[in-house]
């Protein structure tokens, strides 16, 4: 079978393939998109962070999101009980981007991959990878057309970016046990009918509510700008597994149990059949190898309770592009300390905020009624995405910060 060849073979059109594959377009080089699904497609992770806005800008991306009409969002709100609080993402110490959106993920998707496309990149629906070959001069790749037929193609090199697909750990054994316990997640969309200035809801921002009784339990709320919401719950395997019926029967069980959620959603229209995820947390050995390199979740997901997995994924597709353009330029790259080490220093600081969320030590750091605006800045430029600024504290060394702040859990003193 002969074998097409290409400069850049990506594979996975989502979020971060599309902004790889923008930013190599402008670099000048040919990229082939292979994407398993037909654009629009559902998917969750509907809450951006602004960092993500400056990867977006760099790409080129940014005027077609904006124009978009996606809902604005500017910042966080949590709620525990009736204890509600918030953080302004304009209010932080890391200059930069302080408002993003939150976007119905087929539509954003769709966005970002045409204007991947009309920058020039070949992007391939419909197309499933069967294997793939690492061995030899140039990473290949097996992959079967909508039409059924198969062929083969080659590229210089070979950006994983295919999401909870994770082509290349599966086909080639790169998966580990993530050392965070099973949870999964139950959530669909809603009519919201959320009355405007409903009491304690601000539509810019995302809601995160803790379950009344079990603080590891969270519900989700992402208003969207048409009315609609993203609603859903984060949870044990085993604690879901409680629940009986379908899965929008289970997740309004659910959300029957928080008072204030429920009445929130008392209008809401459930029009949509829930979803559901189990088992979503993933790790790999390695984020690169000989000729490829793991984008955003196909190297590793931690959870979506601060939103992070979109702003990770375009972190990684803008510092792996900006490796291949040293490359090209002649450069000696070090994959490990060029793109690997660079990308988990944002990530073990979101790893270290989600174990913090988990155990109760995040929570009662953010609900504790006195708080000093300088610690409070710090915090907010982390969930507003920037986990790469080492000149914040709670990025420099986040598990240290985390307990100090929570053993003194008096910012007033």
């Amino acid at each position: 079978m002969n074998v097409e060849q290409t400069d850049i073979l990506i594979i996975g059109a989502g979020p971060a393939g599309a902004l790889a594959a923008a930013l190599l377009r402008r670099q000048g080089r040919q990229v082939t998109v292979i994407e398993r699904e037909v654009f629009p497609r559902f998917s969750i992770g509907e809450s951006l962070l602004p960092q993500s806005m400056g990867l977006l800008e760099e790409a080129g991306l940014l005027q077609d999101v904006i124009e978009a009409g996606f809902q604005y969002k500017n910042g966080a709100a949590f709620v525990r009980g009736q204890t509600q609080t918030a953080f302004d993402f304009r209010d932080k110490s890391t200059p930069g981007w302080g408002t993003t959106y939150q976007v119905q993920r087929a539509r954003f998707d769709q966005v970002l991959a045409d204007a991947a496309a009309r920058l020039g990149a070949d992007i391939r629906y419909g197309h499933q990878v069967l294997a793939a070959d690492v061995d030899g001069a140039r990473p290949t790749l097996s992959v079967r057309a909508p039409d059924g037929a198969s062929y083969r193609i080659a590229g210089r090199f070979l950006l994983d970016a295919s999401g909870f697909g994770r082509t290349l750990p599966r086909l080639l054994q790169l998966e580990t046990p993530s050392d965070f316990p099973s949870r999964g997640a139950l959530f669909t969309h809603v009519e919201d009918g959320i009355r405007p200035g409903a009491a304690g809801f601000d539509r810019n921002k995302i809601r995160v509510t803790v379950h009344p009784r079990h603080c590891d339990v969270w519900y989700w709320l992402i208003p969207f700008s048409d009315g609609r919401s993203s609603i859903g719950v984060v949870a044990t395997t085993g604690f879901l597994e409680r629940f009986e019926g379908n899965d929008t029967e289970r997740l309004q069980a659910l959300v029957a149990e928080d008072p204030g959620l429920s009445h929130l959603l008392d209008q809401a229209v459930w029009d949509t059949p829930a979803r559901h995820i189990v088992g979503y947390a993933a790790n790999v050995r390695a984020l690169w190898g000989r000729g490829y390199a793991l984008l955003g979740n196909a190297g590793e997901f931690l959870d979506p309770v601060f939103s992070s997995g979109v702003t990770i994924a375009l972190k990684s597709a803008s510092l792996a592009a900006a490796a291949l353009r040293r490359e090209a330029a002649g450069e000696t790259v070090d994959w490990e300390a060029d793109y690997a080490r660079p990308l988990k220093r944002g990530v073990d600081t979101f790893r270290a905020f989600v174990r913090a969320w988990y155990d109760g030590r995040f929570q009662q750091i953010i609900f504790h009624p006195y708080k000093t605006p300088a610690i409070s800045r710090m915090i907010s430029a982390i969930l507003a995405g920037y986990a790469w600024d080492g000149d914040n504290p709670f990025v420099a060394e986040p598990e240290r910060r985390l307990a100090s702040l929570e053993a003194a859990c008096d910012w007033g003193n």
